[in-house]
């Protein structure tokens, strides 16, 4: 598959693996630092229309495979019924849980998700926590929620990305930077869960963690298909299976 990447991501990874990632990083956010650095008006969140590369349907569960180094892990993704209104914006809770191959919980996160009238996904925030093998909760880092001290919503899918899309998907300063650029659609991919066609390929990477480049796939009607670092980590995940009402 990363011999396939488009022109734009094969730049950036050179970049990533020159140490120049940071740079690739600041020009694609100042060319749109303002759609996503701003309060949302919950007046656009009246009639949320449906995203397909980012499904908020309640029940359905998505369920990974995958490894980060040496350790293994699998991950349950579940669209609950539960909402959590924030700066006046009903958002869907999505349930995310990680484990490690000995069944061990390693993190656990609800995230507050939010599709407005034109179908874009807004990322609302997180609350998250790492664990120890003994269950104790080691770290509550990367934990915010738009509204709170500086953070503000981004968008985690545009309507209809196409290439060159680029856009933050969170913001709150030193705690959660993360940001995305959408560089190939329409191309086919296999993962554990089958062949997906009219894929979406997008880089990711954080200004906290600036030698780090990830790729990730969306497919229609089912989000992450793949994820993987590309510069800078070594986690690969992938979808093994969908469960829906």
């Amino acid at each position: 598959m990363r011999s396939r990447v488009a022109i734009s991501a094969v730049a950036v990874l050179a970049a990533g693996a020159a140490g120049t990632a940071p740079t690739v990083a600041t020009s694609a956010d100042a060319a749109h630092s303002t759609q996503a650095v701003r309060a949302l008006d919950p007046g656009d969140f009246q009639h949320p229309a449906a995203n397909i590369y980012f499904p908020l349907r309640p029940g359905t569960v998505f369920r990974y495979r995958g490894s980060d180094e040496r350790q293994h892990f699998t991950e349950r993704l579940a669209v609950t019924h539960r909402k959590k209104t924030i700066q006046g914006v009903r958002t869907r809770v999505i349930s995310d849980v990680l484990r490690r191959s000995d069944g061990t919980l390693a993190e656990k996160t609800s995230d507050w998700y939010a599709a407005d009238d034109q179908g874009n996904v807004w990322y609302f925030g997180e609350r998250t926590a790492t664990y120890n093998r003994h269950g104790d909760v080691q770290s509550r880092d990367g934990s915010w929620e738009a509204g709170v001290g500086d953070a503000v919503a981004g968008m985690i899918m545009p309507h209809h990305p196409q290439p060159t899309d680029a856009y933050r998907q969170e913001f709150q300063r030193g705690v959660a930077e993360d940001q995305a650029w959408i560089v190939e659609r329409g191309f086919s991919a296999k993962v554990a869960y089958g062949t997906v066609r009219h894929v979406v390929r997008s880089l990711e990477w954080s200004r906290l963690e600036r030698a780090v480049v990830s790729v990730k796939l969306y497919g229609p009607h089912l989000g992450i298909i793949r994820e993987g670092d590309m510069a800078g980590g070594h986690e690969r995940f992938q979808l093994v299976s969908v469960h829906r009402p």
